[in-house]
């Protein structure tokens, strides 16, 4: 049973789900992601063809730059929960993020690459846990996942517009990278002004009880298990700048990686709202099982395609790779709240993405490794099968995850 603060967040009206904070942070999610996936695929690109930098290397950039970042998560996840306060770490997350992107276009060496990106990230990993958790708060129990799906619909909107946006300036300054990092802080600095001026911060005290710290065994065994199993998944679950590579090593021309990359993202917005209902309505569960399922399967066919018909199976598999995106997401982040206590979740959230997300520097070294020693089709081969496994432990393993705290609510 949730606490009596818990009890009270949880009966905000539900018409209140698609308004309010709920509005507001897809919004801000949106022209972040405008600017962020604008620079998304074409920045592997550079860095490889420009600054001259190796497949490890790629791997070093983005390991580093989302693992060390989302140590930051469980620190800013935790201190929300014992100030009480979401808005002033969501605001200032977001700030750093956008105001380090110009940097992009003026560095002259992929280590410099690496620091801007540690930056931006790092302003992920302070804002996410907050934000999240002033959606959490925002809503009611039972339209949590309709709430967490319609933020990754704005917020995937956007991503879908930066990577056109990317192509339609790339078509008109062929092969001027620096021109889209440019233009990429445009709707990032709208986004810290709509943050600034428009989320509204719920009053509400500090936790009550001793907060867990950094353990995350005060979590309960339940969100344990269920985050050792997301973590072995997350080990083969490199970056998507891999895909990008793999896209140009199939034949695919430079210039139309971002059309694909926008049809990735157009349906990962357009399925994540209907994936988020299904959760509420038949579980969260399956609906995860079927995104790593969908991801293995994803990662099978970039693994052994090969040129010149690859180029035409590419799109194909980006396109549903945004289904993976759209089960998998959103619902983990529900699936957390479900697990933790109301006054927990900023924190047990920090803690799940911290844990997933340091999981993605092996990952992308590992993969960047097999790309320079083994080829091309080896980081996908070893995906695919980490996300098989992953999907096979949800099926098996009983992580109390087939009673969630929210159901159990519904109940009382």
């Amino acid at each position: 049973m949730p606490d009596e603060r818990g009890q009270a967040v949880s009966q905000i009206p539900a018409r209140s789900a698609l308004t309010g904070n709920v509005l507001v942070s897809g919004l801000v999610s949106f022209f972040t992601d405008v600017s962020s996936e604008m620079i998304v695929p074409v920045l592997p690109l550079f860095v490889t063809t420009v600054l001259g930098a190796t497949m490890t290397a790629v791997g070093l950039i983005e390991g580093v730059a989302e693992s060390t970042a989302s140590v930051m998560r469980s620190f800013a996840g935790l201190l929300s929960d014992r100030l009480g306060r979401r808005k002033p770490l969501i605001v200032f997350g977001y700030g750093l993020s956008n105001i380090t992107k110009p940097l992009l276009a003026l560095t002259g060496s992929w280590a410099q690459v690496l620091g801007i990106r540690f930056a931006d990230r790092l302003g992920k990993g302070i804002r996410g846990a907050p934000r999240d958790a002033l959606i959490a708060d925002s809503v009611a129990a039972d339209r949590r996942g309709l709430a967490f799906g319609f933020h990754r619909s704005l917020d995937t909107a956007g991503a879908a517009l930066g990577p056109l946006v990317a192509f339609a300036t790339l078509a008109m300054v062929p092969d001027n990278y620096r021109a889209v990092f440019w233009i990429a802080t445009i709707p990032g600095a709208i986004a810290i002004l709509i943050a600034a001026f428009f989320i509204r911060d719920l009053p509400r005290p500090p936790a009550v009880r001793v907060l867990p710290g950094m353990k995350m065994a005060g979590l309960g065994r339940r969100f344990v298990v269920f985050t050792a199993i997301i973590t072995l998944f997350a080990l083969g679950n490199s970056s998507d700048a891999f895909l990008i590579l793999r896209a140009k090593n199939l034949g695919m021309p430079v210039a139309t990686i971002p059309l694909a990359y926008f049809a990735f993202n157009v349906v990962y917005a357009g399925l994540s709202t209907p994936a988020g209902v299904l959760s509420d309505r038949l579980g969260r569960r399956g609906v995860l099982i079927a995104g790593y399922v969908v991801f293995a399967l994803v990662y099978l066919g970039f693994a052994v395609a090969s040129a010149p018909a690859g180029r035409w199976i590419v799109p194909a598999l980006f396109l549903t790779y945004g289904a993976y995106y759209a089960l998998t997401e959103g619902i983990q982040r529900a699936f957390v709240v479900d697990l933790v206590p109301a006054d927990l979740r900023a924190t047990a959230l920090g803690a799940f993405a911290s844990a997933t997300g340091l999981a993605l520097l092996p990952a992308s070294l590992v993969a960047g490794f097999l790309w320079d020693r083994v080829g091309p089709a080896a980081p996908f081969f070893y995906g695919a099968a980490m996300s098989a496994a992953a999907a096979l432990l949800l099926v098996v393993v009983d992580a109390g995850t087939r009673e969630p705290l929210v159901q159990q609510a519904r109940d009382c």
